[in-house]
């Protein structure tokens, strides 16, 4: 299917009103339903999250061999995995606001980030979930650095995306941290370095604040073992990296996640704003606590339409979602955690290739065009 066909010409037969309500009354199920059981197992996740941080971080200090050290690595690492994906992301998307918890509001929480909060809620809550998809308004897609859309002009640069790729996943929270600086606008000259003051102040405090944390008050505590502790806390800031960047890329670049131009999106309704969420999202299957781990994102396409709703009730929504899709003749795209990342660096790869037109096209080996499916 052609990435940039105008998402609301494929389903002119179809009653998007009906298609809208019908996912309204999915949404409003959960709503009436939502309580104790809900607090309780976000309640339940934090005190894991605490439990193996502090379990983790006692390993790292006092480890008396690589194997002990090892494990506390590991559990520092799903530790912060679970904060930033299952609590921290989640919370901060207002999905438990309706609890009046202040523990648990979203203008009050602040994660085991660089990511300033404040900043986050404005780039991803907002531009990313309003704009999902939309070429040169969602700027989550490809984050400035990866061309993964024929819309996307290739440039030689390209070439090495894959480097680039490996670079913002490995660093994926500073990556994040710094969207809001609109790098690719201040070059263009759209935006004014000044006008970023305010935020990279903002950036620069809890840059600093996360930096004396893992790097320089914990490993003080071990005293002549601090070297281990910062490489421990390295390890895992690079593990939750990698993960949270692959659960992302998995639900948002896969080989039949769509993309959409802004003037087919100007004037969309609701049903038609649920079906390009459809569209450009992209589910994964797998056990429990690989959902969990995930922040429950491996249900991409349910967090995309209810990003309010706690997201541990995404389990019980997709498969009405799935139903309503094939009433339909909606496609709704879904596969092993696997499959779906195959087809993201098949994607990455791709288009990291100069187009057919392209006179540097006829140097590059036909082997690796089939690789990448171009």
């Amino acid at each position: 299917m052609d990435m940039k066909t105008k998402p609301h010409k494929l389903m002119m037969e179809h009653d998007f009103e009906a298609f809208g309500r019908g996912l309204d009354e999915i949404r409003q199920e959960v709503v009436d339903d939502l309580g104790q059981r809900d607090v309780a197992y976000i309640k339940g996740i934090m005190h894991k999250q605490r439990l193996t941080e502090m379990v983790g971080r006692g390993l790292i200090h006092f480890s008396l061999n690589p194997l002990s050290w090892s494990v506390g690595v590991s559990l520092l690492s799903v530790s912060k995995i679970l904060e930033n994906m299952e609590i921290g992301h989640n919370v901060m998307h207002g999905q438990y606001d309706w609890t009046n918890d202040p523990e648990l509001q979203a203008q009050n929480y602040d994660w085991d980030n660089v990511c300033d909060a404040e900043s986050w809620r404005k780039t991803h809550n907002f531009e990313h979930h309003t704009y999902t998809n939309i070429l040169g308004k969602d700027r989550d897609y490809g984050y400035a650095v990866l061309r993964l859309d024929d819309g996307v002009a290739w440039k030689p640069w390209h070439l090495v995306q894959f480097i680039q790729y490996g670079v913002l996943s490995s660093f994926y929270e500073y990556g994040v941290g710094l969207h809001e600086l609109e790098f690719d606008r201040i070059k263009s000259g759209e935006v004014k370095l000044k006008d970023k003051i305010p935020f990279l102040k903002r950036f620069a405090n809890k840059t600093a604040k996360q930096v004396t944390k893992d790097y320089i008050a914990y490993p003080l505590l071990a005293g002549p073992f601090a070297p281990k502790v910062i490489a421990g806390n390295a390890l895992a800031n690079l593990g939750r990296n990698l993960w949270a960047s692959t659960i992302i890329f998995c639900g948002h670049f896969t080989e039949d996640a769509q993309t959409f131009r802004a003037e087919d999106c100007e004037t969309e309704s609701r049903g038609q704003w649920y079906y390009r969420q459809l569209l450009g999202s992209s589910n994964f299957t797998g056990g429990k606590w690989l959902h969990i781990m995930s922040g429950h994102l491996s249900y991409q396409i349910e967090h995309h339409m209810f990003p309010d709703i706690p997201a541990h009730r995404y389990p019980e929504i997709a498969p009405k979602v799935q139903a309503l899709c094939e009433e339909y003749g909606i496609p709704y795209n879904t596969g092993s955690f696997g499959k779906q990342y195959k087809t993201v660096l098949q994607r990455v790869g791709r288009y990291s290739l100069p187009p057919e037109t392209s006179v540097l096209s006829a140097f590059i080996p036909k082997s690796l065009k089939t690789a990448f499916g171009a």
